[in-house]
Order: structure tokens, then sequence, then C-alpha cells
């Protein structure tokens, strides 16, 4: 499924953003919250991001992969052990992904910010549940 082109692409979605780099954090939490979502975060660590899930679990999850001295895997482990879809952002690519993670989406970094919503919102479109469920 590919969402169109709207400025809310991403309402009724509250995302978890899990991202260490502060100006990166900033701009993704500023085109997440312009295409209509709440977000959670950012958390800057695995032990952030499982602490935001803990407190309040999001609808969907946009995860960077390389937080600084750890990987981002265990965050993504309690995302999908809970059904919740999350998509990668990580300057690697998708052959820079762990094996069981390689098939999941992904946004290349640098992106273009004008799309940046879209790849997101289409990256959680195919998964359930939906936002709110």
């Amino acid at each position: 499924m590919i969402i169109s082109s709207t400025s809310a692409v991403l309402a009724g979605w509250r995302l978890l953003l899990v991202e260490d780099e502060p100006l990166v954090a900033m701009l993704e939490e500023d085109l997440l919250i312009e295409a209509g979502a709440e977000v959670a975060g950012p958390a800057s660590s695995v032990a952030a991001a499982l602490a935001l899930i803990a407190e309040n679990p999001p609808d969907g999850a946009v995860l960077d992969v390389n937080l600084g001295s750890e990987l981002v895997y265990a965050v993504a482990d309690r995302l999908a052990a809970t059904a919740i879809p999350f998509v990668f952002v990580t300057g690697y690519g998708r052959q820079g992904l762990a094996g069981p993670y390689s098939a999941r989406p992904t946004i290349r970094k640098p992106f273009k910010p004008s799309d940046f919503a879209h790849a997101v919102a289409n990256g959680l479109a195919g998964s359930q549940p939906a936002p709110g469920g």
C-alpha cells in the first residue's frame, strides 16, 4: 500500500523516535509532527527507548540503528514481540542491518526531508495493529 500525498500522512500515530544525533533527532521529530504524528522521545539510547515503550507503548517507531556505542536491536526485538511496526533509519542502508532485520522497512540517511514522512508512513502502512489499536 502506498500512502497518498497529504500533509497528515501520520495523523493518529503515536511514534517512538530513537535517534542519538541531536540535530537529526530534531529534524525527524519536526517532520513527524508536521505529518500529524504524536512523537514519544526522542530517545538517544536503548535504555531510554525501552523505558518509553514500557511507560506507554507507541503505535509505531522510527529507529536509528547505531546509537553511539550500542545498536538498537533490543528495542526492535521488544517492538517485534508486541507487534508494534517500526522502520529503521540508517546511513548503512538495508545491507547494514543484522540478518533477521534485513527485510524490515529502511530509510537511508541522508534522506530528503520532503520524502521522510511518506517513507515512514509507507514503512508502517502494511503492519498492524493500526494506530491507536
